[in-house]
């Protein structure tokens, strides 16, 4: 079984969770620009954060084998705070880099008025940049959050096929289906869905334009739920191919739309990093 895992946020993990995924057949991941459970204070904790995302983290993930890109964006739950609004400014910039994917991600939290620009804001930037984007759609009144996200898309112009929503569940993939969009979702061991979950939405709905991800971070969270669920999947009576589908290629069909997508396995060890510590267990 081959595993891109979609949405994971790998700096709030250890090594051992990279050798572990690696493990279970996890050969790529992306990673998005979100929240960091403190709030930021100012533009340069953002500018050292994005310069992690598509420096080190490729480079610890190199190191079992696994394919790291990401997505850069400021988050909706930030876009609220006036300290954080410059980091607008510095995005163009970190879109034009090798391996970001995607502007993500977007979207809303508490669907404020302030959330609503940044979100017009970053879907123009994926325009201009001819970026996918991933769209988070926010935890407390889904229903209604996906449904000014799908009008805010709609008006952006972006073409809905480069745009994913994710966090979706059963309440809200049927507004998603019919629009041309990707149906994301997370599986969590608490919110969000389970495996047995998402079996039942893909009997139903099909594989095709739905992407499966852990967003592991640093809540409690499981970076091999996207293995467990294609588990699940087969001992429903899914086939090989329905799994490889879901797991492997509608992430690179999305992703693979940035034209910066890199499944290659030369060259993950990046000599930037050759002489760092990590590399002597630490000494």
């Amino acid at each position: 079984m081959r595993i891109f895992d979609p949405h994971i946020h790998m700096t709030s993990r250890t090594t051992d969770d990279y050798e572990r995924m690696a493990a279970a057949g996890v050969r790529a991941v992306v990673e998005p620009a979100f929240w960091l459970g403190q709030p930021r204070t100012n533009v340069g904790s953002f500018t050292d954060y994005f310069d992690s995302l598509v420096g080190w983290e490729p480079f610890r993930a190199g190191q079992f084998g696994i394919r790291h890109h990401a997505t850069i964006a400021l988050n909706p739950k930030e876009a609220n705070d006036r300290r954080c609004r410059p980091v607008l400014d510095e995005l163009p910039r970190y879109l034009e880099k090798d391996g970001v994917v995607a502007v993500g991600e977007i979207g809303y939290d508490s669907m404020t008025p302030e959330e609503d620009d940044a979100f017009a804001a970053q879907l123009a930037l994926a325009v201009a940049h001819d970026l996918p984007a991933m769209v988070h759609t926010p935890h407390r009144d889904k229903a209604r959050g996906v449904e000014r996200s799908l009008a805010v898309v709609a008006e952006s112009g972006i073409a809905p096929e480069r745009v994913v929503l994710d966090h979706l569940n059963e309440m809200t993939v049927k507004l998603v289906r019919d629009t041309g969009c990707w149906l994301g979702f997370s599986i969590y061991p608490d919110t969000k869905m389970s495996p047995p979950r998402m079996v039942e939405l893909l009997k139903a709905y099909g594989t095709e334009r739905v992407l499966v991800n852990s967003a592991a971070d640093w809540g409690r969270s499981d970076p091999l739920l996207t293995r467990a669920t294609g588990e699940a999947m087969l001992r429903a009576g899914f086939t090989d191919d329905d799994v490889d589908r879901v797991l492997w290629r509608n992430p690179v069909e999305f992703y693979g739309q940035s034209g910066r997508l890199d499944l290659t396995d030369d060259d993950l060890a990046e000599p930037t990093f050759a002489g760092n510590s990590i590399l002597r267990g630490g000494s």
